[in-house]
Order: structure tokens, then C-alpha cells, then sequence
């Protein structure tokens, strides 16, 4: 297949096609890097587990911000507001890590 120039043909195969399941998202950064740890966390379980790490360059990083920004717009704008829920039955987050955020 022909690519117009400044495109990239993707491929995605079935197994990553299907997704994974993910409700926290820990986000620590160094100098370099940044680094996003997608969590499956389950009420009244006392371990979480790390699903997939994402590494990304700052500037990579930001077009990521950037893009979700854009989509999120876009959702809300057709489905409305998304409502930001307390976290009930969710053990506390851990605190103290350095450059660590929650998402």
C-alpha cells in the first residue's frame, strides 16, 4: 500500500487490538523521560497490578496531554460533561514517590 507522503501505515495485531483494561494510571518523570504505569485496581483487593507501561519522551509526552485534551472536547461536546467521581472503596494512593501523579 502507497503511503501519501508524511503518513505511516500502523498495524495493530489482535492481540493488542483487544485492549487492556485499566483504572489508574501512575505517572513519575525524570529529566528524560516519562513514564506511565496503567494499574487494574479492584475494590476491597489489596494489591494492584501494573497492566502496561508506556514510556515517552517530554515532547511526546505532551502531544499525548495535547491530543487527549482534544478528544476529551470532542466527547464532551457530543456526550456531555464527564462527571469526576470519588474514589469509594479505593485504597488510599500512595504518597511521597517523588514526581508521581494520579490519573
Amino acid at each position: 500500500m502507497e503511503n501519501k507522503q508524511g503518513q505511516i501505515d500502523v498495524e495493530l495485531s489482535e492481540e493488542i487490538a483487544q485492549g487492556i483494561y485499566s483504572n489508574l494510571a501512575v505517572i513519575s518523570h525524570s529529566s528524560s523521560e516519562f513514564v506511565i504505569d496503567f494499574i487494574r485496581i479492584m475494590p476491597g483487593m489489596p494489591k494492584a497490578k501494573v497492566q502496561s507501561r508506556i514510556i515517552l519522551t517530554p515532547e511526546h509526552a505532551k502531544r499525548l496531554m495535547l491530543a487527549l485534551e482534544e478528544n476529551i472536547d470532542k466527547f464532551e461536546s457530543f456526550n456531555g460533561p464527564i462527571v469526576l467521581h470519588g474514589n469509594e472503596g479505593m485504597p488510599p494512593m500512595p504518597m511521597g514517590f517523588g514526581s508521581r501523579g494520579e490519573a
